[in-house]
């Protein structure tokens, strides 16, 4: 065995006269040996509580000099065991460390069981939890933002909500897109918002087809399995405590434009009035601003006002994330229990952003008997939303020269006495919004005597969650009044009948796993609404008030039942095989296709273990590859004919208009599963002594009969029609390393690095070739084109903007974007001057974790990073401004670049009263690097905790989204939607990317 590759290592020596106290010095001398008696070097050596050590040399040897005659000294290396050795007097020792497979025996879920890693055949991957406990977050979901490949976390900037999750990019189009969240065993569709981060003991990500088989129908998109804790055997009442409190700001400087800098705004948008011909670039001295000011904004004398209201400080404020958690875990001899509390209060950037959650977990299990166990995972989630928002879009648009209130104090319902509105109406409102989970797993797990290795299994799982959203609004429907009552009740089980069998014999080690289950969901909504209230001081409890009323409810139910068969199979500790079956059947799917079939094969070759294999250097390498099926569940009704109720007939005799029944849309009974094909190959090495650990994947999909709506005649009476055309394809390269650049007694430096891509394209579509060219034809108005990526960008390309004086053609003006003419015919027209430009897509992600541990003190410093290569990653931000009313009236984000001709090299193009003939939009590329996390620990003394009979006490500080390089022009680069929150107007685009810095506690008895 080849030894110390360094990595930063060397012999570490301390001083021995360090640990001596008061009794009788010896030195105390011996040699290291691993288990084939090769001399192991640089072996730390320390005696035990004294902070006194040495390390072994070339030849495995070392000398200690202690301070007592009796000790204990601790040897400990990277890949190895540690030992404990307790001496008495100075006789030479001889110790031999064994090899400790860590992360190889570490229990990986996989699905409807669990396996050794070392076991694993398919990509699977777990997440590194344990450091970013300590991050500032109350959503789970975050803790997972790049710390791992291929799961792609988005960014989330209001308080408590769920970010983007996708397990390596699309592999449908108009298929659900949703990754699977299995949560003890138990498939969960509540919001991620329910579950208490402090409960989850580990996150393993199935991403590969032959792992994601096992939920055939519903993993093509990846499938999360969380764990939550679980109490001990045999273990004393352990009790958890902690509390934290952080703070919310935004990540960056942008806000509305202030009372100055609005003016000149104004100014600059009238430069053709406020600057001399020919050039503009000289001052008008005849120029008057208050001419071009709104009239909303001058004085009964046509002077401008002198109100500086700033409705962004108006309406946002300092966010905080404060939290409390409690746990209760232990055991006996056969049962086991975890009990938790927690409060989570959050507030974000946005007045009224609120988010509190309380809840309350219990993990029992209890042997009944030697061979039969029972018990229940569950938890209650009561989360609170009171409280509505000002309008965002509004708080940036209204000028500082408007206030929101009267001089008596009234609300201003239109500032500007136009139809925008005041940003504040929808802010004073009576809002009630509750969200109420309930889940329970009860399993029985019984290991059958009379054959050892066979099991069954039963898990009952159980969903239910409340939904209430009330309000009343006194300045709703016209200012007359409105309130509404809405209630939501989900309910579902997931009953799973598992029987596993497991030998060993010989060389050969086989596990089967049988599964037969069944999943029901029922859904009800009821909503009643009033308007035009004479008083509203009852609000949403007295709705028999409104003149006006109405009534709503819906409802519906799904139904999946499904087998599956596995056989796990292993030899010789070399080979190792998988092969699953899933039959999967949905009451959402058309008549003649209500069930499929989803196989999957999965190889290893532990490569290390082979005999010839004798590389001391390599620890552990292994090949993988496997292949499968999976598929994508439609909606609940897309293979059935729509019908809706609208107006019907009139009689024309003065009545009331006759309601009828009318279709909107065709059945399809021969809809088929989306089937999702891949293939992947991965393969794991530990070296040099496991200082060096990783994975490479590489991984294909193939996508056929994709669910999409396809176009069909007019004279149907319908624009489209659910059907299974075409096929996509995805492709990608993963790798993940971790290594131990520095390990000694008191300083280690760990780092592991993630990085992954991801490129879909289109193969086929429709078949259809309308225009004859003997190639088959795009869907243009879809945005799909055969040979590119899914999220292409299709669309004009420009070329700089005009500038005074250029030669400018018809229809266009200084201030417009210059569009490249693609054939020169001197026209631009849609059919022939568009061309693809790029894609939304990331070309690769990649994130880097370094971990600095001193004594105590554990530094941990996240960098996260998506970056677009040459064409990705792309989204318009270009927003142009026409010389009318409203743009002239509205406020607007102070990172706004406007061209004008002293400001040529402008980017935000100005229309002069009217648009050009063709307005384009102008892409940005999003790509980033940001300090997503930073933390500091300190971990007290063992003599300090043991004298305030403490088991660990724990303090630290931590950050979030600290810092963020990027070239884009906004709020954030990373939105929540997978999109940038940029310069552009669109749904809510201006709230920003929090950062965050917290201050917490950890006590342990």
């Amino acid at each position: 065995m080849m030894a110390n590759y360094g990595f930063g290592k060397g012999p570490y020596v301390k001083n021995s006269s360090a640990g001596a106290g008061t009794g009788q010095e010896i030195t105390i001398t011996g040699t290291v040996l691993d288990p084939e008696g090769v001399p192991l070097i640089g072996v730390n050596v320390l005696e035990k509580d004294a902070g006194n050590g040495t390390s072994t040399d070339f030849d495995g040897k070392f000398s200690l000099t202690v301070g007592k005659t009796s000790t204990v000294l601790v040897f400990s290396y990277i890949g190895f065991a540690t030992v404990e050795k307790e001496v008495t007097g100075n006789q030479p020792l001889s110790v031999t460390m064994e090899e400790d497979m860590g992360k190889l025996d570490e229990v990986v879920v996989i699905g409807y069981g669990t396996r050794k890693r070392s076991d694993v055949t398919g990509a699977v991957s777990s997440a590194n939890l344990e450091d970013f406990r300590q991050a500032p977050v109350s959503n789970f979901g975050q803790m997972l933002q790049g710390n791992l490949p291929g799961l792609n976390v988005g960014q989330v900037n209001s308080a408590g909500s769920t970010p983007s999750l996708s397990v390596r990019g699309r592999t449908t189009i108009s298929g659900n897109q949703s990754v699977l969240v299995i949560l003890d065993g138990i498939q969960y569709n509540g919001s991620l918002e329910s579950i208490n981060p402090d409960d989850i003991e580990s996150i393993d990500v199935l991403k590969d087809a032959s792992s994601v088989a096992v939920y055939g129908a519903q993993g093509a998109n990846g499938v999360i399995l969380v764990t939550t804790k679980q109490g001990k055997k045999n273990q004393k009442p352990r009790v958890s405590i902690s509390a934290s409190y952080a703070t919310l700001e935004p990540s960056t400087d942008l806000r509305p434009m202030k009372r100055d800098d609005y003016l000149e705004h104004i100014r600059m948008l009238q430069y053709q009035n406020a600057y001399l011909a020919p050039d503009y670039t000289t001052p008008n001295p005849d120029f008057n601003l208050a001419d071009y000011v709104d009239s909303s904004m001058l004085d009964k004398n046509g002077n401008i006002v002198d109100t500086n209201f700033d409705w962004w400080e108006a309406g946002t404020q300092t966010g905080f994330i404060n939290q409390q958690k409690i746990s209760v875990s232990g055991g006996s001899e056969r049962t086991t229990y975890l009990i938790s509390l927690e409060h989570t209060d959050q507030e974000g950037f946005i007045a009224n952003d609120k988010f509190q959650r309380k809840g309350a977990r219990i993990n029992l299990t209890t042997e009944i008997a030697d061979w039969w166990e029972v018990g229940v995972q569950s938890f209650a989630s009561f989360v609170k939303k009171d409280g509505a928002e000002p309008s965002i879009t509004d708080l940036v648009r209204t000028s500082p020269l408007l206030q929101p209130f009267d001089e008596e104090g009234n609300l201003i319902p239109n500032p500007a006495n136009t139809a925008d509105k005041n940003a504040f109406l929808g802010y004073y409102v009576d809002d009630y919004e509750r969200h109420d989970y309930f889940f329970a797993n009860f399993f029985s797990q019984i290991d059958f005597p009379f054959l050892k290795g066979l099991s069954y299994r039963v898990n009952f799982g159980n969903n239910y969650r409340i939904n209430k959203f009330y309000r009343a609004n006194e300045y709703g429907s016209g200012l007359r009044g409105e309130a509404y009552k809405n209630h939501e009740f989900y309910y579902d089980y997931n009953l799973d009948n598992i029987i596993n069998y497991k030998k060993v014999f010989g060389k050969h080690d086989i596990d089967v796993t049988l599964l037969y289950g069944a999943i029901e969901r029922k859904f009800d909504y009821t909503s009643a609404t009033a308007n035009d209230f004479a008083r509203l001081e009852l609000g949403y409890n007295s709705l028999e008030q409104g003149v006006n009323q109405f009534t709503y409810s819906d409802a519906w139910r799904e139904a999946l039942n499904y087998q599956m068969a596995r056989v796990n199979y292993k030899f010789d500790n070399r080979y190792m095989v998988t092969a699953t079956v899933r039959r999967d059947g949905f009451s959402g799917f058309s008549e003649n296709n209500k069930y499929g079939y989803f196989p999957s094969v999965a190889l290893a070759w532990t490569i290390s273990n082979e005999e010839f294999f004798k590389e001391e250097w390599v620890n552990n390498l292994k090949l993988r590859v496997g292949y499968g099926t999976s598929s994508n569940q439609t909606d609940r009704y897309s293979s059935l004919a729509g019908v809706t109720t609208r107006a019907a007939y009139i009689f024309g005799d003065g009545g009331s208009t006759v309601f009828g029944q009318q279709l909107t849309s065709l059945a399809n009974p021969n809809l088929k599963w989306e089937r999702t094909t891949g293939m992947n190959l991965g393969l794991e090495y530990s070296l040099l002594n496991s200082r060096l650990n990783g994975t490479v994947e590489y991984y294909y999909t193939r996508t056929n009969d994709l669910l999409f709506d396809v176009a069909i005649p007019d004279i149907t009476g319908f624009e489209t029609i659910r059907s299974n055309i075409g096929e996509i394809e995805n492709r990608g390269l993963e790798f993940a390393i971790s290594s131990h650049n520095i390990q000694s007694d008191n300083f280690n430096w760990d780092t592991t690095v993630n990085f992954s891509t991801t490129a879909t394209k289109v193969l086929k579509l429709t078949g259809r070739d309308n225009d004859g060219d003997g190639v088959e034809d795009d869907l243009t108005a879809s945005n799909l084109f055969i040979g590119e990526p899914l999220g292409v960008i299709y669309d004009y390309e420009t070329d700089g903007i005009y500038q005074v004086g250029d030669d400018i053609p018809d229809g266009y003006f200084p201030g417009s974007y210059r569009i490249v003419d693609q054939n020169g015919d001197g026209q631009i027209t849609p059919a022939d001057d568009r061309v693809i430009r790029g894609h939304a897509n990331p070309a690769y992600r990649f994130s880097i974790l370094n971990t600095f541990k001193y004594k105590g003190l554990s530094l941990r410093v996240f960098i996260n990073s998506i970056q677009g290569g040459k064409r990705g990653y792309l989204q318009n931000n270009i927003y142009p401004i026409t010389l009318d009313d409203n743009n002239i009236r509205w406020n607007y984000l102070n990172e706004r670049d406007l061209w004008q001709p002293n400001n040529p090299d402008g980017v935000d193009p100005v229309f002069p009263g009217r648009n050009p003939q063709v307005s384009p939009a102008v892409y940005q590329d999003r790509s980033f690097v940001r300090l997503q996390d930073v933390s500091l620990t300190y971990d007290f003394n063992k003599e300090l905790v043991e004298k305030l009979r403490l088991d660990n006490l724990q303090v630290f500080i931590s950050g979030k989204n600290l810092a963020t390089w990027t070239k884009w022009r906004g709020w954030d680069p990373e939105g929540p939607k997978d999109e940038g929150t940029g310069l552009t107007r669109g749904e809510d685009p201006w709230r920003p990317a929090l950062k965050s810095y917290s201050l917490g506690l950890n006590v342990t008895f």
